[in-house]
């Protein structure tokens, strides 16, 4: 750690010597022994970066992180935050496909993958502790743009309004909705009958916090990250009205609205919704998530 703070200022200090020499002219003394010694700091640097994948101590946990592309491509780092349940190994592909033209990376939050089981149950401060580590792990001081999947987008939709110095885009790829605890207890009533009954006690159990990352969701409106870019992409196909016959058209018209609220995160945000995609937009919409990734990172 160490180290790689004495790298970054050691970058930081030349880069600003060398403005200077473009500003003031070439020939001033002293500019060529600058233009070497930025040389070898950018060397520092990028052998500092992460290129494959290792894992970060993190606030006393082990976190698994993987990043690949140049690292010298135009743009900010893009960050994957994969749907809850999965780990990052689910956007792999997607991870490969965005690397062709820029760095990006992805992490295994606490309780997936081959990161560390958290202490107990994480609310959006904690999940966020882990994100903002992995944020100065990767991205050397720099803002990245945030493309969560589910529940991945949900955390990246909290965690943007209140860390806009680290965050310069969104995409959200069928986020969760902000108020989907409370969509779902008014959208099926207790007493309903035994498979809606289910669905509705077992949804609320993994909101209260009984999934892999003990995450208890809790909603709230949707706060603002100024302008930034921000996409929002939605599902097409109506696989929760499929799924459920009773309540699901109505389960889709609130996951509809769930993604028309966040819009409210930035003054500069868009709704598309992905046509012949289910949920797993980035594997059933691939062409359309890449656009949405190229556009912010392109605007942020």
């Amino acid at each position: 750690m160490l180290e790689e703070n004495v790298n970054r200022k050691r970058i930081g200090t030349s880069a600003t010597a060398v403005l200077g020499c473009m500003l003031a002219g070439a020939a001033l003394t002293g500019c060529g022994e600058v233009s070497e010694d930025l040389g070898e700091a950018v060397e520092d640097v990028e052998a500092a970066l992460l290129d494959g994948t290792d894992t970060f101590t993190i606030a006393g946990h082990t976190v698994n992180v993987s990043c690949s592309g140049s690292l010298t491509a135009d743009g900010p780092t893009v960050l994957l935050l994969h749907g809850g349940g999965d780990d990052l190994t689910a956007m792999t592909d997607f991870q490969e496909a965005i690397s062709a033209d820029r760095r990006v990376c992805s992490y295994d939050r606490l309780g997936a993958g081959a990161s560390d089981q958290p202490d107990g149950p994480q609310d959006y401060a904690a999940v966020g502790e882990t994100l903002t580590g992995v944020i100065d792990a990767v991205a050397d001081g720099e803002p990245v743009v945030l493309v969560g999947h589910s529940m991945g987008g949900l955390i990246a939709a909290r965690y943007a309004p209140d860390h806009q110095d680290e965050v310069a885009g969104l995409v959200l790829l069928d986020a969760t909705s902000p108020t989907a605890v409370a969509d779902i207890q008014a959208r099926i009533p207790e007493d309903a009958a035994e498979a809606p009954a289910m669905l509705r006690d077992q949804t609320l159990a993994v909101f209260a916090g009984e999934n892999p990352e003990q995450l208890v969701f809790t909603d709230g409106e949707v706060q603002s990250a100024g302008d930034i870019p921000v996409r929002v992409i939605q599902h097409g196909q109506q696989y929760l009205a499929a799924a459920e016959p009773e309540y699901g058209q109505g389960l889709e018209e609130d996951w509809t609205k769930g993604q028309n609220d966040w819009l409210n995160v930035s003054t500069d945000s868009r709704l598309d919704t992905a046509e012949d995609s289910g949920h797993y937009i980035y594997v059933d919409a691939p062409d359309l998530a890449l656009e949405a990734v190229a556009d912010v990172a392109s605007r942020a």
